[in-house]
This record gives C-alpha cells, sequence and structure tokens, in this order.
C-alpha cells in the first residue's frame, strides 16, 4: 500500500505572526497545501505549549489564538484544503506525551540545543518548568499523532525533530513498527531559516519588540525598516559598507527576487551588484531600505487586505477552527489506539486475553 504523504506544522500563540515565521515557514506552508503533492496537511495552534511558559497569563494564549487563525488564512491557508486545529483541544495529545516521557532521559533533554536556547532566553536557568523542560517530548506527540511525514520548519528546530525521531526508533524497537519518522522540510532560502530582528539581534522575537507583524500596518512597516539596524562602521554615503550582518540586506536575500530591480530599482540588474556597490562605497542606506519597503509593502498588502476580510466574521474562524479539531481527534485517536496496542494497555479490546485469562484460572 502507498504510504502517504502527510504534513504538519503549527506556531505558538502568544502573539501575532512576524515575517520570520512567514519566510521560515509559513510561506512554504501555503505552496505546500496548494501543490496537491500531499495526501493531508495539519496546521496546529500550540496552545498547550504556549502554556508551558506562560502558565500565569493564560488570557495572553487565549486571546492569541485568534490572531494566529487569522494570520493563517490571511497568508492563504485554506480549511478545505489543509486541517488547521488547537493543540489543547486534542486529549490524546497528552496520553502520547505520558508515554514517550519513559523513552527519553532527562540528560538527553538537558544536550537539546534548541531547549538550551530556549531556557536561556526565559531566564529559566535557576527553576524550569518540568512543562517547558520536557516540550520536545510534547512536540514529538504532536508530530506522530497525525503520522506526519514532512515537517516544514526553521533550521531552529532540526533538534527537535531529531528528538522526535529517537522516540520513534525507540518505541518502533521495543513495541514493534508502529509509529512513522518525520522528515524536516527547510527554507529553500538560507536567508529564511533565521531571520533576524530589526535591531540586528539573532533572532526576532515578540518579546525582544523587534519584529514586524503580519498584521502591520504600511506605515509601521516602513518605520520599523527606517529604523532598522544596518552597517554601524557605514557613516556616509561614499563609506564602504559591510553587507554581513547588516539586517536590510539580510532581509533582502530573503524577500527580493529579480522582478523586484525592474519595478523598484531598475538602475541595478540584480542584488549581487546592489551589493557590490554598498560594499565600494556610494550607496546609502536610505536608498536600500526604501528598496526593501517597496518588496516587503508588496508582499504583506495582499496579506492585510485579506485580513480584515475574515475579521468581519470572527464566530467563524472559531467553527473553522473547532471542526478541524474535531477532524484532527479522529485521527490522533487511531494512532493511540495502535500505541496502546502496540504497549499492549489495550485490555478491554483484547479479547484473545480475555478468554486466555479466565482459561488460566479456570484451570484449562
Amino acid at each position: 500500500m502507498k504510504k502517504e504523504k502527510i504534513i504538519l506544522t503549527g506556531d505558538r500563540p502568544t502573539g501575532k505572526l512576524h515575517i520570520g515565521h512567514y519566510v521560515g515557514s509559513l510561506k512554504r506552508r501555503v505552496e505546500l497545501q496548494n501543490s496537491g503533492a500531499y495526501d493531508k496537511t495539519f496546521i496546529f495552534i500550540a496552545d498547550a505549549q504556549a502554556l508551558t511558559d506562560n502558565i500565569d497569563n493564560p488570557e495572553k494564549v487565549r486571546q492569541n489564538v485568534i490572531e494566529v487563525a487569522l494570520d493563517y488564512l490571511a497568508c492563504g491557508l485554506d480549511p478545505e484544503k489543509s486541517t488547521i486545529f488547537i493543540q489543547s483541544q486534542i486529549p490524546e495529545l497528552c496520553e502520547l506525551t505520558f508515554y514517550y516521557m519513559d523513552l527519553v532521559t532527562v540528560s538527553r533533554l538537558q544536550r537539546n540545543p534548541t531547549v538550551k536556547t530556549e531556557i536561556q532566553m526565559r531566564n529559566f536557568e535557576a527553576s524550569i518548568p518540568v512543562g517547558f523542560f520536557t516540550y520536545p517530548i510534547s512536540q514529538a506527540a504532536d508530530i506522530t499523532a497525525f503520522r506526519a511525514t514532512i515537517v516544514p520548519v526553521g533550521e531552529d528546530q532540526k533538534p527537535m525533530l531529531e528528538q522526535t525521531n529517537e522516540i520513534v526508533r525507540r518505541f518502533n524497537h521495543i513495541y514493534g513498527e508502529t509509529l512513522v519518522e518525520p522528515e524536516i522540510l527547510l527554507p529553500e532560502k538560507t536567508a529564511c531559516c533565521r531571520l533576524p530582528g530589526t535591531d540586528g539581534k539573532a533572532k526576532m522575537s515578540k518579546s525582544l519588540g523587534n519584529c514586524i507583524y503580519l498584521s502591520d500596518t504600511a506605515d509601521e512597516v516602513r518605520q520599523k525598516i527606517m529604523s532598522m539596524y544596518t552597517d554601524p562602521g557605514h557613516i556616509h554615503v561614499q563609506d564602504p559598507g559591510k553587507v554581513e550582518g547588516n539586517t536590510v540586506f539580510t532581509y533582502l536575500d530573503a524577500f527580493c527576487l529579480p522582478e523586484h530591480f525592474s519595478r523598484y530599482l531598475p538602475e541595478y540588474p540584480s542584488l549581487e551588484e546592489l551589493k557590490a556597490h554598498y560594499q565600494r562605497g556610494g550607496l546609502g542606506d536610505m536608498k536600500v531600505k526604501k528598496f526593501l519597503n517597496a518588496i516587503l509593502q508588496e508582499e504583506l498588502e495582499p496579506i492585510r487586505k485579506r485580513r480584515k476580510e475574515f475579521e468581519k466574521d470572527i464566530p467563524s474562524i472559531y467553527k473553522m477552527l473547532q471542526e478541524g479539531c474535531m477532524k484532527a481527534r479522529e485521527t490522533a485517536a487511531k494512532t493511540l489506539d495502535d500505541v496502546r496496542r502496540a504497549m499492549k494497555i489495550n485490555y478491554f479490546e483484547d479479547q484473545a486475553l480475555i478468554e486466555e485469562q479466565a482459561r488460566r484460572y479456570r484451570g484449562e
């Protein structure tokens, strides 16, 4: 029988989505959804995972579920083609996480580079919430519950996928072939893997306030671009400038296409020529920023317009999410049944076990 090709990915609802999410994963999800190459696509809003470091502020998570849903729809995710659901509404995921915990050691979790980085960012070194510490196991439950074969994410999530595959292999080794091992799908452009913040920090982060949100107005986007970190040594136009570590050029690497030059900067044939001029001097930051602004406005304007339309009927968004949850539960429940059967904890469904025990106690 042909193996199904299944996509699963999602986002934590701790705020509106930004362009780092967009180029890192979201834009690709829409392309994959529309490609016709995949049998099923599951997109989830990871509210339970968001609570692991927001347990004292559930309203923040609650309010941002709808924000993420609106961003999904505005970017082109289609509930007719993708199952969009909320993580906490699928209780089967909790049970799978509980079983998988027995397959992972504390020391292995401590070595996970993504977990280590996230712990440092949140200053959790002294007191790590257990739920946060074990969220790679929860992610494994999310992925395996839907038998995902492809997980499109940013490069920073590679250690999480490696951890998932370790759990899959260990489970299958102990209990027999039950779970599906997924593959990671990274952005095609290297610059999209980890888009820096507008301030030049290593990562665009809602908590650092260095994001350009998908829902930002045209004026907000322009203001953020104009204040963007460039090369601190490029003081005068005639000064040679650096493109490495220059946030404006990193964004151009992620978003710029050849046709953008004919539309917005016809005096340059390519991005390489623009970089070369900047490096030798004679090209000001403002001109490059205006070029980037034109490109981002072109990319974001259709998203903004679609979002405004979806905002007019919020009850229908919740209905869509509810229907997605019901559909997702059906799939997760089937996987959980297989896991219970493999682990021999399906007591009331195993008629052979019941009859065997009955014969044994009858002395037969």
